[in-house]
């Protein structure tokens, strides 16, 4: 890669990915960082997201003043049964992205983008296609051990494919690989800055013992509702080991906080219940000793920024099952414990238990993590985008 690409004075970059958060926020951490690096070089950045109407990038990209355009995509309904994928609704919605790929090639031909950023999602097939008739460098991002559907779909038109994990090398198409660079999975830089007494302070945290570790339980913005029963379930045991940050979605507050209504007044002040955490995150993950939690690959990617222990508990429904991958990619490595299978409040004291009472076992997973983070990751993404753009102008 070259280390010292020219930087045109206006840089154009189109991003196209979305759906989700996983793929929506590393794309967004790298127009934050690439914007920043180019300030820096004295050039502008000049920057198009191509997205879907109903995904989350279409409210987070306005709302960073990013210009926002949309193309008809489909969805690809996944199943272990061949026979189902050619169900009504995929067959309809696979006749879209013709539809879409046209928009998409309209789009990029009239940006002219100096590099197209690709993150994942349904909606980065068209546009990365339209990539590849337009002769636009392409840069695929993938978050998790594995390639998902739409950058293997894409990975034969792609200049670079920037991957999150070492792991991730041997399970590229062998004739891909030699375009496979490891930047990992970028993360926010807020995250990376929190302190644990303003979560105390913020939080209103004075029952806290912090003589004890801290947990923090989380399952998503909506919560999860697996993670919150097993949790109910070993409450008072946990209580007694450690204080407790449960951040359970929204709709399920009412519920839990009847549930604890009758605990110890000493353990009920060690328990913080929240529907949401929102921007005290940061300071919330550095009051973590241990985190409890789904394993997508944003989440990996901050805990592992960080050097928390975490105990996984995969989503079951994640596409193409990616959450058991990254949990057990870790759980391999020592850096974490995946919960496999049925997971009941037996298995989660099982698992959590040796965290919070030996400390020499805590810091140990700790490093192990450290040593599979990358807090650098958006800065190595944006060398890559700047390097394929400079070798296609060259």
């Amino acid at each position: 890669m070259n280390s010292s690409p020219v930087i045109p004075r206006t840089f154009r970059l189109l991003v196209t990915g979305g759906g989700t958060g996983g793929h929506t926020y590393p794309a967004l951490t790298a127009v934050r960082t690439l914007q920043a690096r180019l300030a820096q070089a004295g050039s502008t950045l000049d920057v198009l997201w191509i997205g879907t109407a109903d995904g989350l990038e279409a409210r987070i990209a306005p709302a960073e003043g990013i210009p926002f355009r949309t193309v008809a995509t489909g969805k690809v309904r996944r199943s272990a049964n061949p026979l189902k994928m050619l169900s009504a609704a995929n067959v309809k919605d696979m006749a879209k992205v013709p539809l879409g790929v046209a928009q998409a090639r309209a789009i990029v031909s009239e940006f002219a983008p100096d590099v197209v950023l690709a993150t994942g999602g349904y909606v980065a097939v068209p546009a990365g296609l339209a990539a590849r008739l337009c002769r636009r460098p392409l840069v695929l991002h993938e978050q998790t051990v594995r390639l998902g559907l739409a950058n293997r779909k894409l990975a034969g038109s792609a200049t670079r494919i920037a991957v999150s994990s070492e792991s991730s090398l041997p399970l590229l198409p062998a004739e891909v690989r030699a375009r496979a660079v490891v930047t990992g999975n970028p993360v926010r830089p807020e995250v990376l800055t929190g302190h644990a007494d303003k979560a105390v302070q913020t939080l209103g945290l004075t029952g806290f013992d912090r003589r004890l570790p801290t947990v923090y339980v989380t399952g998503g913005a909506q919560g999860a509702q697996q993670i919150n029963n097993v949790v109910r379930e070993v409450l008072p045991w946990l209580l007694g080991h450690a204080n407790v940050v449960h951040q359970c979605g929204p709709a399920n507050v009412g519920e839990l906080r009847s549930a604890v209504s009758g605990l110890d007044p000493v353990l009920a002040g060690r328990y913080h219940l929240t529907g949401f955490v929102g921007p005290e995150l940061p300071d919330v993950l550095a009051l973590a000793d241990v985190v409890v939690s789904r394993s997508g690959a944003g989440t990996l990617a901050e805990l592992t920024a960080l050097g928390k222990p975490a105990v996984f508990v995969p989503l079951a429904t994640s596409a193409g099952n990616e959450q058991a991958h990254n949990a057990r990619h870790l759980a391999d490595a020592g850096a974490a414990v995946a919960l496999l299978g049925e997971v009941t409040g037996q298995t989660l004291w099982d698992a959590v238990g040796p965290l919070l009472t030996d400390t020499a076992r805590r810091a140990e997973m700790a490093q192990r993590a450290r040593a599979y983070g990358r807090p650098d990751a958006a800065d190595r993404l944006v060398d890559v985008l700047l390097s394929a753009a400079s070798a296609a102008s060259a």
